[in-house]
């Protein structure tokens, strides 16, 4: 199965703005929406095509209430995200999967309340449960600034912007790490 994960905005809650719009709602509504990290939005599709028509279909949304969206293709990398254009780019035949490990976009991840992380988003709803469904009070990681990277050999260069729990690594296009 291929993911996508959409990471709101600073400025916006980015389940709510999808979800209280009919035309994003119906677009997601055949899917199981889960929340891996503080304000964001997780899906799983049938293939990378299915997940790149999903972006495309929720492109007016994502431009005003997401800060990045990508992808997670099992066979280009079960550890690696692709971001939306080369996600497309893969699709379309215009980049090699194999081509694609060069430029990175790596976003560190921290406990939600950690380093003055905090979410107005992790609030329960009226049945005490997250919005995952799980019982209220459960934190959920949080994605802190990306840091742009070349890989130049098997090693990859260590977050170093701030202390973190871990990290997400995104492969973008070239003109995406120029830009």
């Amino acid at each position: 199965m291929t993911r996508v994960c959409l990471v709101g905005a600073e400025d916006a809650t980015l389940r709510y703005e999808l979800l209280s719009r009919e035309t994003a709602r119906e677009a997601l509504s055949t899917y199981d929406l889960s929340e891996p990290f503080v304000n964001t939005v997780a899906v799983e599709t049938v293939s990378l095509g299915a997940a790149v028509s999903l972006l495309n279909d929720l492109n007016w949304y994502l431009v005003r209430f997401a800060a990045d969206a990508f992808v997670l293709e099992p066979s280009v990398s079960r550890s690696e995200w692709l971001s939306r254009d080369l996600a497309a780019a893969v699709r379309d035949g215009d980049v090699d999967a194999g081509d694609t490990d060069r430029f990175l976009k790596v976003y560190g991840v921290v406990e939600s309340g950690e380093d003055g992380e905090n979410d107005e988003n992790d609030q329960n709803n009226e049945n005490g449960e997250d919005a995952d469904g799980g019982e209220g009070g459960e934190s959920r990681p949080a994605l802190v600034e990306p840091m742009f990277v070349t890989r130049t050999g098997d090693e990859l260069p260590a977050y170093d912007l701030r202390e973190v729990s871990d990290t997400l690594v995104v492969r973008v296009t070239e003109s995406e790490f120029g830009a």
